[in-house]
């Protein structure tokens, strides 16, 4: 599905957070977020996410107007988001937390749960076979029935994707994946990223890791102070003398040009 963006903006006490950002994000592609601390990007994804009512413009899934619907109905739509900020449960397992995203799946009740009834404990097996499926397609199935508590942070950050694949979303949104992850951990991250595109998910991420934001964006859109700057793929927006003198800067022009050779 695709995720189009057009004319969207919010202001918080007459300062615009987001003003005007419009761009479209396809199936197949990873799209993504860049700017300064404060240029609006996790403001931007809480509009898109439903966490913020926009005072402008639409968010559309295949043409589908959802502005203004709240997460758990764009959940529905198939769109799943991960937060900047992990958000596990650390005396789970990694496989428990991983079900905790498969409930729009399951119809029982909570009285079939209760009564224990044998429809609902298919459908527990189900859920539990679904959650196994995402922590081996993140590469963490050696660790389901670890809790997460003794797990690294980066693979909690891939246990928060796998949790968001469980949901079926066809649309990700991840709001730095890679954040506080050393080099290795970044590439399996990234990997695992490059590899859901692949399957023809439309993945939207926030990243500040030029060197992974070279190597798997088809498409990178800039913001600064609320407001897109430029919009285009890697080789255009490294060479972007906007982007470099409100973001990159030639330190980070260099870092972006040799990710493009790696």
């Amino acid at each position: 599905m695709s995720l189009d963006i057009d004319g969207i903006g919010i202001a918080f006490g007459g300062i615009k957070a987001v003003d005007d950002v419009s761009f479209t994000a396809r199936p197949g592609e990873v799209t993504s977020i860049i700017g300064p601390n404060g240029a609006g990007k996790t403001t931007l994804f809480n509009l898109v996410s439903g966490v913020y009512r926009a005072s402008a413009g639409r968010v559309r899934i295949d043409g589908q107007d959802v502005t203004g619907l709240p997460g758990h109905a764009l959940a529905r739509r198939g769109m799943a988001r991960t937060f900047q900020n992990l958000q596990v449960f650390p005396q789970m397992s990694a496989l428990d937390n991983v079900m905790t995203g498969c409930h729009m799946q399951e119809k029982s009740n909570l009285l079939a749960d209760l009564l224990g009834l044998a429809s609902a404990h298919r459908e527990t097996a189900r859920s539990r076979d679904a959650a196994m499926a995402a922590l081996q397609r993140a590469g963490l199935a050696e660790l389901a029935h670890r809790p997460a508590s003794e797990m690294s942070y980066g693979q909690l950050k891939r246990l928060e994707i796998a949790r968001a694949l469980v949901t079926g979303c066809t649309i990700l949104l991840l709001d730095e994946p890679a954040a506080g992850c050393n080099a290795v951990e970044t590439r399996e991250v990234d990997d695992l990223i490059h590899a859901i595109a692949a399957e023809g998910k439309t993945v939207v991420l926030i990243e500040h890791d030029m060197r992974m934001v070279m190597r798997i964006s088809s498409h990178i859109v800039v913001l600064d102070q609320g407001r897109k700057i430029a919009e285009g793929g890697p080789e255009e927006i490294r060479n972007n003398p906007h982007v470099i003198a409100a973001y990159l800067g030639a330190h980070g022009a260099a870092e972006a040009e040799a990710a493009a050779h790696v």
